[in-house]
């Protein structure tokens, strides 16, 4: 895999609570009282699919909807759902309609970098949302620290495996799509982790494969043939929860499923669901509303003609250029603190305790 991006900055310590990815194709467009100027404020956000996981529709949108109307900005939010012909159409669109400011979550960086120019040339600014474009030109770069978001996955299942006093067990991982830089940055962070443990022979390295566009159908695929190669595997890192509940959905066939113990990342429903019946082991929470509060923050500002602040940089490989940045942190979630993502809000008790995980949810303290 390539290098990815590098942390530059010191400070990385915006206090974050825990979140991570799907919806429609619709646009959501609204105008509040603006600004007074003639040049009134327009931002414009595409995002990435409703496949790949549950966050863009059902977190991002909302949280970055309701950031630009509490600031009285117009602003346009569409999905390109996956086609990368549509989210350079739209990108056209709302260039043309006069947005000031374009943020981006790229479906891959080739694609991304011709939007960011093109905006760039016509004087839109340019923010890099959750993904950033390799070799683009995006002005600034909004995510959580992708590289300690694979940590918390390696240091998870190791933990897992630890108390399942697991010997020598075979670990296979299903990393998130080849062009998603972020997927680069988890594979570091939890192949640090598991590395020295695959040396030690603590660990036995099993089947590691990527999995095009973070498609839950192809994971499902792809663990099939990784348990028919290896039928003892005793661990599985799984780089998010759609691909960590295709693993759990092999494993449930041949009554594995809570005898391996599987990661993910996002906190879905799904996935915590999967961690309160115990067929999950963690997930990693990335605050959406942190990340999507503090884009809409930087959005309006530079809409505004103001700089926008951020509190780290990172490198671009590929562009050779350092990116100012904002970043969130990321926090492991396992059974006993599935209720603080409850209670930040992320997951409503009405949609994570149905059926039942009613009584699965009380025993986890949710109420």
């Amino acid at each position: 895999m390539r290098k990815g991006l590098l942390l530059t900055a010191a400070s990385v310590a915006l206090a974050s609570s825990l979140t991570a990815c799907g919806g429609s194709s619709s646009s959501d467009s609204d105008s509040g009282s603006g600004s007074g100027s003639d040049a009134k404020p327009k931002i414009g956000v595409i995002l990435p699919d409703s496949k790949s996981s549950a966050r863009w529709e059902t977190a991002d949108r909302k949280y970055l909807s309701e950031a630009f109307k509490a600031a009285g900005v117009e602003y346009d939010i569409q999905n390109a759902q996956g086609d990368k012909q549509e989210f350079q159409t739209i990108a056209d669109q709302m260039i043309t309609s006069g947005v000031n400011v374009l943020v981006i979550v790229n479906l891959d960086s080739g694609t991304g970098k011709a939007v960011l120019d093109k905006a760039k040339g016509q004087g839109v600014a340019t923010i890099d949302y959750d993904r950033l474009t390799l070799g683009g030109s995006a002005q600034y770069y909004v995510s959580f620290d992708n590289t300690a978001v694979g940590k918390l996955q390696g240091e998870g299942l190791s933990k897992c495996l630890s108390d399942m006093k697991a010997k020598k067990p075979i670990v296979a991982t299903l990393n998130g799509s080849p062009t998603d830089n972020n997927a680069t940055l988890f594979a570091e962070g939890y192949n640090g982790v598991l590395d020295p443990q695959y040396k030690s022979g603590d660990y036995v390295k099993g089947p590691d494969q990527s999995v095009p566009d973070w498609d839950n159908a192809q994971a499902g695929t792809i663990f099939e043939q990784m348990l028919t190669s290896e039928p003892k595997i005793g661990g599985v890192l799984a780089a998010n929860d759609g691909l960590g509940n295709a693993a759990i959905a092999v494993l449930r066939k041949q009554n594995r499923n809570g005898e391996v113990p599987v990661t993910g990342q996002d906190a879905t429903v799904q996935g915590l669901q999967n961690i309160l019946a115990g067929d999950q082991c963690m997930t990693v929470y990335k605050a959406v509303k942190k990340e999507a509060d503090a884009t809409a923050r930087l959005a309006i500002s530079l809409a505004k003609g103001e700089k926008g602040e951020t509190n780290a940089t990172v490198e671009d490989p590929e562009g050779k250029r350092e990116v100012p940045s904002v970043l969130e942190t990321p926090v492991a979630i396992y059974k006993d603190n599935v209720k603080d993502v409850v209670d930040d809000g992320f997951v409503t008790k009405e949609e994570l305790c149905t059926g039942k995980y009613a009584a699965l949810c009380a025993k986890a303290g949710i109420k």
